[in-house]
């Protein structure tokens, strides 16, 4: 799109989100769902038809409080706040974004206020993106776990050994792409019914179960950026892909929340895509598509190299132990804002302030401090971040289920077989799509409520292991 047509297309989404508000709140729709109730009480809770109509009502009402005229608001503003945004950061200039982000903030208190029910201003926009998940429970989950990492973190820093010289060699982006999908093809991710390509930021994106994209993000001078980005991505592409096709162009044809979707692409990118077993059978591989570059490094040193432990500044490329820190720093941040205990004018310095206390780094400019992520600048204050780390908490609960229930899974790892892993990763979480909420697939998967001790003890297990702490 060039530049002078992003007012246009601002109001061009202004209008489709108007009238997908309309359609989606018409009394006669309603009435739909009311004459269903009776047939919804004498089906299963779990059945395709009455998950259908639940879930379909649920949102309805929700919409339903949610005036037309603010969601044309909120569409434009996300709009402007983005091509504002992108013009800012660049530029290092938080001033020309501050009258957008003003009016961002005033319609995120705006939406919370409509939902009364709520305890917390945030509580709101957590439920849209984790249903069930409040400030109340994800902020002693966050300390909880920020009380773990943080001493972890020093630790290791003050241990530090690994050297990732030999993934920053120069590698052919054509070797690059062919390799880290042949893998993203062996977890499971269907190519008859997918493909990739390459984009600025890696994301996936779906048009049915039988059509599920992914893209990623080269550097010919950084194995890691392209390899790790395509077995994130097929994550998500496989939870979609997995959705039973009873569900197709149904409402229920989506992943169940934010953290459910994510629990999948960090499984495959760090609990498998950087553990020591799937690289005893990957590095042999590696070496043979890259062998000079490979020459005269062992399996060890590369294992080190790709899990190496540093304080960052930027989120995306954060390695597992420090990126947590960087998502509860967000969170809080945006909590503060919501409930008017931070200026949005004293937010840079805020960043900065928790940035050098979580994480020991400071940032110089805003373009790596506060403008780094599109989050609050193409849609609300509120809900953005939580999902990143509520992915990484169950990416560990998850296994540690399928290991429960199939002890097999880390020897078929070690031999490049993931079958089992994804049957039943399939089973238990990706065919019911949005049928249940996070809170139910967890409990009905790992029979348990979430906890962060399986993913601690991960990665307590693997860095004190990787660092001789």
């Amino acid at each position: 799109m060039p530049k002078g047509g992003a007012e246009a297309r601002g109001r061009q989404m202004a209008t489709l989100s108007k009238l997908a508000h309309q359609k989606f709140t018409d009394p006669a729709l309603g009435s739909l769902l009311e004459d269903l109730r009776s047939l919804e009480r004498t089906l299963p809770y779990g059945s395709d038809d009455a998950s259908l109509v639940r879930v379909t009502r649920k949102n309805y009402e929700k919409r339903l409080k949610v005036p037309e005229k603010f969601v044309v608001a909120s569409s434009k503003n996300a709009s402007d706040s983005y091509e504002a945004w992108a013009e800012a950061r660049p530029e290092n200039d938080f001033k020309k974004i501050l009258l957008h982000l003003e009016k961002t903030l005033e319609l995120s208190q705006e939406y919370s206020s409509f939902f009364p029910e709520f305890e917390h201003v945030a509580d709101a926009h957590i439920d849209d993106s984790d249903e069930g998940m409040t400030v109340a429970t994800v902020r002693p989950l966050f300390a909880n776990l920020r009380e773990k990492l943080v001493p972890l973190v020093e630790a290791i820093i003050a241990r530090q050994e690994a050297n990732d010289g030999v993934v920053k060699q120069f590698f052919p982006e054509d070797k690059q792409l062919v390799f880290g999908l042949r893998i993203a093809q062996d977890f499971g991710y269907d190519l008859t019914k997918g493909r990739q390509d390459k984009t600025l930021h890696p994301f996936e994106t779906h048009f049915s179960v039988n059509d599920v994209r992914i893209t990623t993000r080269v550097k010919d001078n950084d194995l890691t950026e392209a390899l790790f980005s395509t077995l994130h991505e097929a994550g998500h592409a496989m939870y979609e892909q997995g959705v039973s096709e009873s569900l197709d162009t149904t409402p229920l044809a989506d992943g169940t929340s934010s953290g459910v979707h994510e629990s999948q692409s960090r499984l495959w990118e760090n609990v498998i895509g950087r553990s020591f077993g799937f690289w005893k059978h990957y590095y042999p591989k590696l070496k043979k598509v890259f062998p000079k570059q490979f020459k005269n490094v062992s399996l060890e040193v590369f294992y080190k190299a790709i899990n190496k432990v540093s304080r960052s500044l930027i989120r995306t490329d954060a390695d597992e132990v420090t990126y947590n820190l960087h998502v509860i720093i967000r969170f809080d941040l945006e909590c503060e804002l919501l409930e008017n205990k931070l200026a949005l004018k004293d937010l840079p310095e805020a960043w900065r302030d928790r940035y050098k206390s979580d994480l020991g780094v400071f940032s110089e400019t805003d373009t790596d401090g506060v403008l780094q992520d599109v989050h609050w600048f193409s849609g609300f204050i509120g809900g953005a971040f939580q999902g990143y780390t509520i992915g990484n908490i169950l990416s560990s609960q998850f296994y540690n289920a399928a290991l429960k229930a199939h002890p097999k899974i880390p020897n078929e790892i070690a031999k490049g077989q993931f079958s089992t892993l994804h049957g039943w990763m399939r089973e238990n979480i990706y065919q019911h799509g949005s049928k249940f909420t996070a809170l139910e697939i967890i409990k009905r998967a790992t029979v348990q409520d979430m906890t962060i001790e399986p993913y601690v003890r991960y990665l307590e297990t693997k860095y004190r292991d990787l660092y001789g702490l």
